[in-house]
């Protein structure tokens, strides 16, 4: 295969209350070859996010004074940036490589897509359950600027973002690649919250999901058409 092309890839990483679990991410996207900008959002932590992520030489940190959820973060990540690809990590992964991150991005670089989404196996059971149940809803995914930017109330959906650009790349008839990242998983919340808080947290987020697919929807103008083929590599 030839040299891929050389462009700006800003990988940016939301961040809430994850100072526990972020240095792996932080490290995988350091090992990244075809990152060229690493920005982290700290989405109004209260713990020592912002602070461990500064340890990592190369990153920038941007701390947000309040939560703003998900869709906020993600949108001040891109307004710091000039790159016209962009790739989103959680911070709260287990098991991330830098190859991993490159296999999301190399598709984008290559011109195969418009958004390629990066669906979890081989990690742990109930992660995986949850990504075959509902792989639109990954939040590894790198993507153009202008499909990113075609969700004009993005800092308003919070936990419901995912949906949204996937809701945008089926309207504009984008082409969306799907690629499996092995061995990494997310830290469920009531993993990290304990079971009580944690099915609270839960629910909220499928309650913020539901919310971004109803203003989407209100908010939208139509448009027909066939929706675009979704492709699957190994």
């Amino acid at each position: 295969m030839g040299e891929l092309p050389r462009k700006e890839v800003a990988v940016i990483i939301p961040a809430y209350n994850e100072e526990q679990r972020i240095l792996t991410v932080l490290n995988a996207a350091k090992a990244s070859k075809l990152a060229t900008e690493i920005i982290v959002v700290d989405d109004g932590s209260q713990d020592r996010t912002s602070e461990v992520a500064r340890t990592v030489e190369g990153v920038r940190v941007i701390r947000l004074k309040a939560n703003l959820g998900k869709g906020g973060a993600m949108v001040k990540g891109v307004q710091s940036t000039r790159a016209r690809l962009l790739a989103f990590i959680d911070a709260d992964l287990s098991g991330l490589q830098g190859s991993h991150i490159d296999d999301i991005i190399r598709p984008l670089l290559q011109d195969q897509c418009d958004m390629c989404v990066g669906i979890f196996r081989g990690g742990k059971v109930w992660s995986d359950m949850a990504q075959r149940v509902a792989p639109y809803l990954s939040g590894q995914r790198a993507i153009k600027r202008d499909l990113f930017e075609a969700v004009p109330i993005m800092s308003e959906l919070r936990m419901g973002v995912e949906w949204a650009l996937e809701n945008a790349a089926d309207r504009r008839k984008s082409r969306v690649v799907r690629v499996l990242i092995r061995g990494v998983s997310n830290c469920a919340k009531e993993e990290k919250l304990g079971v009580l808080k944690g099915l609270k947290a839960r629910g909220l987020m499928y309650k913020e999901i539901t919310e971004a697919m109803v203003k989407t929807r209100r908010r939208r103008p139509p448009l027909g058409g066939p929706r675009p083929k979704h492709k699957r590599r190994r």
